[in-house]
């Protein structure tokens, strides 16, 4: 098919103007897909500081979480007297109280001087384990009277009370017509244990 000049004429401008519009469109096209090129970076950016944040928030829910629980702790030892030096003279206290309150007729004790405990592994390297070797021997009526004792020692606070080893032996009984006398003696081992922080001492 041929065109005549003056048809050639007719159609050059509708010619240029489809060529404009294709040049155009293929702009807008290149245009879009940086656009969608730029957002799909941003949503991507976006995503990862969004995962970030919610990473660190986890993390520190789980710190506040730790720091509560270690709180909760350290709030119970200390209800406990069991943080900071010995104090012996609470512990005559307490033993007194209970061989009165027991009636218990017949009990003497010793305390070792305080030594250092083997570290546990996993504590903090500024808390240190102490224990004071306790031996208790005491008159008892009956196998009872020595749990009561030795939860009333653990009750009192000023230490955490560890047994060791208690041994029970009967007592001869006395002459028919004697008043209630005693037919067990307990000898018991304690460990006193209390927990020094040496950066709280500070």
């Amino acid at each position: 098919m041929t065109f005549t000049p003056e048809e050639l004429r007719k159609l050059a401008l509708p010619a240029l103007f489809a060529a404009v519009l294709i040049a155009a469109g293929a702009g807008l096209i290149g245009g879009a897909d940086a656009t969608l090129a730029t957002a799909q970076r941003q949503a991507q950016t976006a995503q990862a500081e969004r995962k970030q944040a919610t990473e660190r928030l986890a993390r520190i829910s789980e710190e506040e979480r730790e720091v509560i629980e270690k709180l909760d702790v350290y709030k119970r030892l200390k209800q406990l007297n069991i943080l900071g030096e010995e104090r012996r003279l609470e512990w005559a206290d307490a033993i007194t109280r209970i061989r009165k309150q027991r009636e218990l007729l017949d009990l003497s004790y010793r305390v070792d001087r305080q030594r250092l405990l083997v570290a546990a592994p996993g504590k903090p390297g500024n808390v240190e384990f102490f224990a004071s070797a306790m031996r208790v021997q005491l008159a008892l009526l009956h196998e009872e009277d020595l749990l009561r004792f030795l939860a009333d020692l653990r009750a009192s606070g000023n230490a955490y009370y560890a047994v060791r080893q208690c041994s029970l032996t009967r007592i001869a009984q006395p002459p028919s017509g004697v008043q209630i006398s005693p037919r067990l003696r307990a000898e018991c081992d304690l460990d006193l244990i209390t927990i020094i922080d040496r950066a709280a001492k500070g």
